[in-house]
This record gives structure tokens, sequence and C-alpha cells, in this order.
């Protein structure tokens, strides 16, 4: 109001300055614009229809107005005159200071910005009145779009001094309106079952108890349309179209029905095939390479297909920029396609720089020496994509992008740009854990995977727990050789109470060290060769009152070799490897055969065999299943046999699922009355042969499916020991089902299982959770 007055006394002022001279036309000799606060002068003179030395007279007045109010920058204009100066008078309209937002859970509060920056709302903006209905009107379509329907939003605006306010949004966001059901029409082909049995909308399974399949919204719908489009075109429905969708709201605004209406059209065969264009590659190599079933229904999915493949194998020449367009020609009358893809390579591309970014700790040729890309060479995408999935495999790295550019001025040159973004590559820890098994963990460990940027590994570890009494230290430099050989040295010292871990009653020590070579054969492949040096010394139980001593089977062994051994080993894995992670792998296999013996000379001469073995089969983004197995067989040569301390054991968390750990074995009477896998104190003995098989569905935690750090699967374990492999018996394998959580912690990996044994004996040990925590040995 005061404003208001101070405005009319300065214009009577200014209009008695005027007098009658005021009406009349007059020549501008300058600008005056009073008011401004935040709008510079220079600014506000930018939007005038008028300037010095223009002759103005009242009846151009409402164009300066008009023209003022539409830059929406003021409230009110009001035109004067001072002898020959024009006067504008102004009322600036408030800055929007800040936008806040309360109540907003599902979506963020930079969600909820961005979305109002799209409409031109955010900070720094001139405020209008008008506006409250804009940014309620946006807020409800965002909402809206996530199935929330009965949303509530209101909007304060508080004033702050130099003519600025804050908009406070306070948001109930009410529940997600749940599907009820969804209907399709026009579909004679395919029932409504086989058409949304796919859908990421509709009603949950039965079984799916934290399904959110029911909540409804319109990204998901829209992918479950293309999903629906792309069944149809892959069987054959040329035609195919979605004539309409509907989603219909109850009145109370929390359940909805989809109807999807359909055309599907007439269904057409593929009849032939062929190639067209220039060939930089045989015809008959492309051609092997089209996956289109002739004499088929018509599929978009084996032409895309079939299109890329040949796309991929262009750019192994270099043609990085080829184009390979199917086209189809379609008969009408006869409902019959034939495919024609039309290859045109354009110009074979050479890379002229690798760039590396975001090595702060690393040096540049750590990350190089796993480049298959070479600079100045054919551009080749298979490489590329190798050399990120290389370089993302380190374990010092988050995150890789790689991203290709032309260079300016050619049309056959690129440079290839990598940017890594490292993480935390050494810890310094000491701590505690639990573990079901080995009971308190004590440890303390240094490691560093990128020991001063070389990418070479060091760590020492020290731990204590009722089962074991562990220090290791050891180094390795994975390129050895600029072939990529590796090279580690290791000396490790281990005690272990055996009684504790579920076997005979007996305690070892062992010391010694190794060295490892590690020589790649293939991208894939490597041979691992590890000489090494063991000492192990065997401590004996006396027999109380109270306690049950060693049993007779491993002292009668102990005074026909000795309490102590010295042994001289060498260890050669293969391994062939093509998983995309090291940690929670999504797809790829992993295969491992193994040989450990001690060479002649040594106090004990044996052999052990082993093979493992993963396939991973990616189902979704986040869902993989998982087939993975193991044997493993040892025996004694040259006359000697395996010994007690060697032998092979099961069960646990880390083999067949809820059995305690090492208690597995064929109870079968096989010796002196006695199971070949039991001593004579009746405890764990082992086996010399050990099989076991796991099927696995891994997916992300449910309500947290962001988080990568943590999985759950699954599962259904199998597997036993025997003494001999002649004692193997399918019936005797020991299973159990259930499911399991790993979660990769600042302390270390975190492992959960329940499961439910079956197919086992009424003597079995049976212990249905089991969980690691702390450390992993």
């Amino acid at each position: 109001m005061a404003r208001n007055s101070l405005r009319g006394v300065a214009l009577v002022g200014l209009l008695g300055l005027a007098g009658t001279a005021w009406g009349q036309a007059y020549q501008i000799e300058d600008i005056e614009i009073e008011g401004l606060e935040r709008i510079t002068a220079g600014t506000a003179l930018s939007y005038l229809p008028v300037q010095v030395g223009d002759t103005f007279d009242d009846s151009r007045s409402p164009e300066v107005i008009r023209e003022l109010f539409r830059t929406g920058f003021f409230d009110d204009v009001e035109i004067a005159r001072r002898g020959d100066i024009l006067v504008v008078i102004v009322s600036e309209r408030p800055a929007i200071n800040e936008i806040n937002f309360s109540g907003n859970r599902d979506i963020p509060d930079e969600g909820l910005r961005e979305a109002l920056n799209s409409a031109g709302l955010r900070s720094g903006r001139v405020f209008n009145r008008t506006m409250l209905d804009r940014i309620e009107s946006e807020l409800r379509q965002q909402y809206f779009a996530r199935g929330r329907y009965n949303v509530q939003i209101d909007v304060e605006i508080v004033e702050l001094p130099r003519n600025r306010v804050d908009v406070e949004i306070d948001i109930a966001e009410g529940p997600v309106a749940k599907i009820r059901q969804v209907n399709v029409v026009g579909n004679e082909a395919f029932t409504d079952r086989e058409l949304t049995r796919r859908f990421e909308s509709g009603v949950p399974r039965w079984w799916a108890f934290f399904s959110r399949r029911d909540d409804y919204s319109r990204e998901k719908l829209s992918g479950d349309l293309e999903q629906l489009r792309s069944h149809y075109l892959d069987s054959g429905f040329l035609e195919f179209d979605v004539d309409s969708t509907q989603v219909t709201l109850t009145p109370d605004r929390r359940d909805l029905f989809i109807t999807i209406n359909v055309d599907e059209g007439e269904r057409y065969r593929t009849t032939g095939v062929d190639l067209a264009g220039e060939f930089v590659v045989p015809r008959e190599e492309l051609e092997g390479l089209i996956e289109v079933d002739v004499d088929a229904p018509f599929s978009r999915s084996q032409i895309t297909r079939s299109a890329e493949l040949i796309s991929e194998r262009l750019t192994r020449e270099g043609f990085a920029f080829a184009n390979v367009n199917p086209v189809p020609e379609v008969d009408e009358e006869t409902r019959e396609v034939q495919i024609t893809f039309f290859i045109d390579p354009g110009p074979r591309v050479y890379v002229r720089n690798i760039r590396i970014t975001g090595n702060r700790n690393t040096e540049e040729q750590v990350y190089r020496r796993e480049l298959r890309q070479m600079e100045s060479s054919w551009y080749n995408g298979t490489l590329i994509e190798r050399s990120r999935v290389r370089i993302q495999r380190l374990p010092f790295v988050q995150r890789v992008n790689v991203e290709t550019e032309r260079v300016p001025g050619t049309d056959d040159e690129v440079d290839v740009n990598i940017s890594v973004t490292e993480q935390q590559s050494g810890a310094l820890s000491v701590g505690a854990g639990f573990s079901q098994n080995q009971g308190l963990l004590l440890t303390a460990s240094l490691s560093q995977d990128n020991f001063l940027g070389t990418g070479n590994r060091f760590s020492t570890e020290i731990s204590n727990s009722r089962v074991n009494q562990i220090f290791r230290l050891s180094v390795t430099n994975p390129h050895f050789t600029p072939a990529g050989a590796s090279r580690g040295f290791s000396i490790f010292y281990r005690k272990v109470d055996a009684e504790e871990a579920n076997i005979s009653r007996f305690s070892s020590d062992r010391y010694g060290f190794d060295v490892t070579y590690g020589i790649p054969l293939s991208e894939f492949d490597r041979i691992q060769v590890r000489p090494g040096y063991e000492n192990i010394e065997i401590q004996t139980i006396d027999a109380t009152a109270g306690r049950v001593g060693t049993p007779d089977e491993i002292n009668d062994e102990l005074d026909a070799f000795g309490r102590s051994a010295n042994l001289y080993k060498l260890a050669t894995n293969y391994v062939h490897d093509t998983r995309d992670s090291t940690t929670f792998a999504s797809e790829g296999r992993r295969h491992r055969l193994g040989m450990e013996l001690t060479v002649p000379g040594s106090d004990r001469e044996f052999y052990k065999l082993t093979y493992s073995g993963q396939e991973l089969f990616p189902l979704s983004d986040r869902t993989t299943f998982s087939i993975s197995a193991g044997l493993a067989y040892g025996d004694g040569y040259g006359g000697d046999e395996l010994p007690f301390y060697e032998r092979l054991f099961a069960g646990g968390i880390r083999s067949v699922r809820g059995y305690e750990d090492n208690r597995l074995g064929d109870l079968r009477p096989l010796r002196n009355g006695n199971p070949a896998t039991r001593d004579s104190n009746d405890d764990p003995f082992g086996g010399r042969f050990r099989t076991t098989v796991s099927a696995e569905l891994f997916f992300p935690l449910p309500f947290a499916a962001d988080n990568r750090a943590v999985r759950m699967s699954s599962f259904i374990d199998a597997g036993n020991v025997f003494d001999e492999i002649s004692d193997f018996d399918a019936g005797e394998l020991r299973a159990s089902a259930g499911v399991a959580l790993t979660w990769f912690s600042p302390v270390g990996p975190l492992s959960f299982s329940v499961a439910e044994p079956f197919n086992n004996d009424p003597d079995d040990d049976i212990q249905r959770f089991q969980f690691l925590l702390g450390a992993s040995f």
C-alpha cells in the first residue's frame, strides 16, 4: 500500500512538471526507468519499442506498456513525462529463491525439480501467481504417470526480503493404483494369457509375495505395449497395430483396469533372403551370419539380429560406420515377404588416438596393457568392447565408459576416449567377525590391489579363530612380461584344529612358500604353474576319561610315516574364463582343471585332481541362472596313499548348503564294519572322491534392486564324498534347496543361506540356517 501511495505522489509530481504539455507530442531527449531492483536498466530499455530521438505522444503509451508486460518481468507499468524525458515507472515481479519439497518419497527432489525445469519453473526465474496452476499440473502429471492418482499437492508462497519468494510444495503422494485386470481385445491368434504373461504390468502371480507387478506406471505400460508389438511382429503379423489403450479408474482412484485394443492383420511368411551392395567381406561368410528362417513366419527380431551380426563382422574389418539396411519386399496377395540386406560398408576407419582419462592414482600403462584395440590400426568394435571388459575386471576400477568420436575433417579416422572411474584399491583393517563353523574371527590385514599405481597386488593377513590361525604374505605382478604373464610370491603359516572343524581329532601346523606363474594362452584361457614347499607337523590328542583321543587310523598312519613331513609341491591349473565380472558375474562361463602333486623325494607322495565349472545364463538385466559343478579326486602313488590331512570333505555353506560343514560322507558300511568316510570315533574322515553340483537363480534383493553390492538367489545343491570313485552311488548324493544372500560389505563378504535338505539320511548332521560373517577362508 505504501509503495502505491509513493508511486501516486511521484506520478502527480511528474505530471505537474509536465504541465499542459503532457498530451502534446515531443521528441524524447532521454528515457528513465524507475522501480528496478534486480533487472538492469539496459535489459529493460532493450524491450522498449521507442528510443531517444523518437517523437512520442500519449497514443504510444499503450504500446510501451504492452511490450513491457509481455516480458513477464513486471506486475505494473506506468508512463510519465518530465520535460522532454520519458519516464517509465515499473513494479517488478518477485524472483524465485528456492523451490522446496516435502512429503515426497516415490519421486526424489531431483526428479521433481527436473520436471519443473522442463516447464520453465526453477530458482532464479521470475515468479508469477499464474505459475501455481502450472506447478500443480506438472507435478500431478509426474505422479499420475506412476499410478498415484490420489496425490494431493499444496503450494505455499513465502515472501522474502529484496523482492524474492520461496516456493514450498507439500505433497501427500497417496497409494499407487493397483491393476486388477489387463484385457486384450481383438486378438484371435493368441490368448490373453499368452500375450500378457511377460508383461511387467498385471496381476501378480500367486507365489510372488513381493511383486509390484500390479503397481501401475505409464512407462511400464509403454514397455508392455512394445513387447506386445514385438511378439506379433516376430510371429509373422507384419501389419499388427495397437488401435487404442484405455486405462479405467474406479471411483476411489485406487484400482484400475487396462484394455488394449489390437488389430492383428494377416500373418506373413518369409520366403527368401538375399544380400546386395558392396561385399568387403566374402559373401558366403556374410550369408552364414543371417539367422532368418525361410518358409517360416516373418520375424522382426531375426532380421534385426542378422543385421547386427553383419554390422559387427564389418566393424572387425575396420568399417566402423557400415550401414546394413534390411528391406522387405511384401506381396500382400500371397502374404509373402522377401528380405534383402543392402550393405553399404562406407570407408574403412582407423583409430588415430586412444585417450584414457580418470586415472588419478594409476599409471596409464597399467590400463594400456589391457587394450586389445591398438592405435593406427583398423577400428574393431569387438576388440574395443573386449578392452572395456578387461579394464572393468581390474579390481581397482569401478566403472568404464568408452566413446568413439570422428576426427574433424576426415571420414576415415576416429578417436577412442576411455573414461575410467577408479575405486579404493587398498585397505588396512583390524576387525572381528563370527562364523557359524569357525566361531570368533579376529583379523588384521593390509591389501593393495594397485600398489603405488603399478597394478601390482600386495597383501598380508593375520587371522585367528578356533579352527584356523593364519599368517600369509603375498606379492603378485599380473604383467610380469609384456605378453601378460604373471608372477607371484607367497609365504604362509597355518595352524588347523581339525576337531573344531567337525572332522577327525588332531591338529596340524603348516608353513611354507610358493611361486606362481600365470601364462595366457588366449584372451580367455590361462595356465598357472605353482611350485612350492610345505612343512607339516601333526599333533594328536590323548584319550582321557572326559575326552575322545585321536582315532586309530590316524595313529597307525603316523607310526608308519612319521608326525612331520616335508612336501615339495607342484600345482598346475588351466582356467577358461569368459565372465563379465569377477564378483557378481551375470554372463559367461568359468572352467578350471587343476592338478596338485608332491614330487618324488617328498616325505609323502600323493596327487589331487580337481575340476570346477560354472555356466551363467542371463535371463534379464539383473536376473541370471547358473549351473555349477565340481569334481575332485586324490590318491597316493609310488606305494604311498593319500594322507589323512589331505582327504576331501563336503557340506556347509561353501559346498552343499543345509548340512554341517565337512560332515557329509557315504554312511554305508564299507570297511571293517565302519563307513570308509568315517573314522573309528565315528567322526568325518573324508574321502578320496568328491562331487558337487548346484543350480542357482540370482536376482536383486527385493525393495533394494538398485543396490549392486547385494544379491539374492534360490538354489538346489547336491553332493557327497566317497572313499573311492568305485563307491560312487547317485542315490547317496545329499541335496538341499533354499535361498541365499551375499553382501559385499565394507568389512568383507557376508553370506547367509536357509536350506531345507532332502534325500538325506537320518544320521546326517543338518544345519538349515548357515552364515559367514567378517571374513572368508
